[in-house]
């Protein structure tokens, strides 16, 4: 920082995207006629751009700015190269649903937009109220997209059931937040760090109350049990393509953001907060390993095991070590590409009277469609953790790190949910493959869909053996910015 002027350098794809999102903004609004393409395009270009700017300019060097408020290194670079991935892949599976069910308003993608920049700065937040800025400003543009099938019930419902409990959770959170400031003095994640040491960590009630607070607020964003009431009826009552962006990007940043503050603010408080994200965790993948067995809709299924899956992320940050936080980057990064090929599926499968959404409706897929049915077969093997597909290789890291660190009873609890999730995967392929068909679906002519599902089909495919080895080492080089 030279004299008053911060070094705007680490916040260079912040400032981008800040400034595109006005500019796609004033596009949609003076231009004359249907400008949803236009914008959408628009918005994929900016992301586009901004990746370029956080690889070739900012770099994974340490950085900080804005009086120490906001921090780039390894591990926001990498994090947000993967929001970037899922905002891009969610506008482009959204491009023909939207247009069909004439939704196609410009405001979507520029919501998508600034929601992706209220994940860059939860990423990059070295203070408490950095994130929680950053927090908000992602959460005011889900609730919006949430309910933007405004005409229907079912998408209303959604949003106002987000926005609410969402509102309560940030309550939650700002009240942990000023426990914590009452006792260090400070919102500086190194400031709070500082004045919590090892042989102080217990000793001050409040502080440990606000921990728990924070924990809550977080713990409803990453959708953990018990904060997770939410998740099944936005997911559900969202549009698809907006519950593809809630599955992929926002999870993706939330998980980041927890284990930034849990090891930079609180490391010597692990005792404590490991037990409470421990507890998280296995309630996190019970639930979504036994209520999913009650759904019959996708979309429905979708959030129990997104919930499940959090279990699973939760175990590498219990862990509190560098491996836990590589174990969780490799993780999230395998998840995201099966999120997202999972969706894009469910998108591509439509009857006259509406889109696909009950399982039984994928009787007999494969007879009518066998490329469909032998993708989603692969996501749904991926997703239990079948041997040599992406799932099984960020289980296999998660596993590791929990083993490494002590966590034996976590990691046999982890092992149990899995084999039992398992289950309602094989179902759906059971349905696929086995049942008899119902009506073929429509024709759907939408490339971007089908190569969304194609290029995910084939990552999570044992192709994924070929990938893992690159992918642990640059998670490694994140990581190392990173936990103890």
């Amino acid at each position: 920082m030279t004299g008053t002027v911060p070094n705007l350098i680490p916040a260079m794809p912040e400032i981008i995207l800040a400034l595109g999102a006005m500019a796609l903004l004033m596009l949609g609004v003076f231009q004359k006629g249907n400008t949803f393409r236009q914008v959408a395009l628009g918005a994929m270009t900016l992301m586009i751009a901004v990746a370029a700017v956080l690889i070739s300019v900012v770099g994974g060097e340490t950085q900080v700015t804005f009086n120490n408020m906001f921090v780039t290194d390894s591990f926001a670079i990498y994090i947000k190269l993967l929001i970037l991935l899922g905002s891009i892949v969610a506008i482009m599976l959204s491009m023909k649903f939207m247009q069909v069910h004439q939704l196609d308003r410009f405001e979507y993608p520029v919501l998508i937009v600034i929601a992706t920049l209220g994940m860059f700065m939860m990423v990059s937040a070295n203070s408490l109220l950095s994130l929680y800025l950053g927090l908000e400003l992602q959460s005011l543009s889900l609730y919006v997209l949430a309910a933007f099938a405004r005409d229907r019930n079912r998408s209303t419902e959604s949003g106002l059931k987000y926005f609410v409990l969402g509102a309560i959770s940030s309550g939650m959170l700002l009240y942990g937040i000023s426990l914590v400031y009452g006792y260090a003095g400070s919102v500086d994640f190194a400031a709070v760090s500082a004045a919590v040491t090892v042989d102080t960590a217990g000793d001050n009630l409040g502080i440990v109350i606000g921990l728990v607070f924070i924990l809550a607020g977080l713990g409803f964003k990453v959708s953990a049990v018990p904060f997770h009431m939410w998740t099944p009826d936005v997911y559900e009552g969202a549009p698809t393509p907006v519950t593809a962006f809630f599955a992929a990007a926002p999870k993706v940043a939330a998980l980041a953001l927890f284990a930034r503050v849990m090891l930079d603010a609180f490391p010597a408080m692990a005792d404590q907060w490991q037990q409470v994200v421990i507890f998280m965790s296995v309630g996190s993948m019970i639930v979504g390993a036994f209520v999913a067995f009650m759904q019959t809709n996708i979309k429905r299924l979708m959030a129990y095991s997104s919930i499940g899956h959090v279990g699973y992320a939760l175990m590498a940050i219990a862990a509190g070590t560098q491996q836990g936080v590589e174990a969780l980057l490799i993780y999230v990064t395998f998840y995201l590409i099966m999120t997202v090929g999972v969706f894009g599926a469910i998108l591509s499968m439509r009857r006259s009277e509406g889109m696909v959404e009950d399982i039984d409706d994928l009787s007999g897929l494969s007879q009518t469609n066998l490329p469909m049915a032998i993708a989603i077969a692969i996501f749904m093997f991926s997703l239990a953790g079948i041997p040599t597909l992406a799932g099984f290789f960020g289980k296999y890291y998660v596993f590791l790190a929990t083993i490494d660190a002590g966590l034996y009873a976590l990691a046999t609890i982890g092992v149990l949910a899995s084999v039992v999730s398992a289950v309602y995967y094989l179902r759906i392929i059971k349905v696929m493959f086995f049942d008899e068909p119902v009506a073929p679906m429509e024709e759907q002519h939408c490339k971007m869909v089908g190569g969304v599902v194609g290029i995910s089909a084939v990552i999570n495919s044992p192709v994924s053996a070929l990938l893992i080895a690159p992918i642990a080492l640059w998670a490694g080089w994140a990581a190392s910015s990173l936990g103890s």
